[in-house]
């Protein structure tokens, strides 16, 4: 077994190697603007996942797809070449669904915007149900200087004497 540091290694070599073969020695008519987008290797290094996007319809898709199969064997002959592993991974070519997903993502905010203007609209105009400030204030701010309530107050109770300190707190 390989350690991980080693499969990265290799796969980003592998990405690196297979877009540059694309671009310059696969002359096929069938592919199309073709990003490689990410390379995984698996822990033994015998198979490698090339992850690849295609710039236009189905049908272009379908036909870029078709290129690479057709191309496998020219990709991995490079591979080998270009890497100089004991064994050359064999190649798969998967579709990457990261455009899809972006795609989802952005109209889910899109949507999450048109509530957000939804609701703004709303609460234009829109009053408080109680009072504007809800939290509770102080009766008398005279309190403080000693001109409001009186404290310090002693009062009898059954011959016992007792001492108010103030209004009591809770």
């Amino acid at each position: 077994m390989t350690d991980n540091a080693r499969a990265r290694k290799l796969a980003d070599r592998i990405q690196v190697v297979v877009a540059e073969t694309l671009d310059r020695r696969i002359k096929d008519p069938r592919l199309g603007f073709v990003t490689i987008t990410d390379a995984r290797v698996t822990g033994d290094l015998r198979e490698a996942t090339v992850f690849y996007t295609v710039y236009g319809d189905d049908e272009e898709r379908a036909a870029s797809a078709a290129a690479l199969e057709s191309a496998k064997g020219v990709l991995r002959t490079e591979v080998g070449r270009q890497t100089g592993v004991r064994f050359t991974p064999s190649l798969a070519f998967v579709p990457d669904a990261l455009p899809d997903n972006a795609r989802t993502i952005e109209d889910l905010l899109d949507k999450a915007r048109a509530k957000d203007a939804e609701v703004r609209q709303v609460s234009t105009g829109a009053q408080y149900a109680g009072e504007a400030d809800p939290y509770r204030k102080p009766e008398d701010e005279d309190d403080e200087t000693g001109t409001g309530t009186e404290t310090g107050t002693e009062t009898e109770t059954d011959g016992s004497s007792e001492k108010n300190e103030g209004p009591a707190s809770a």
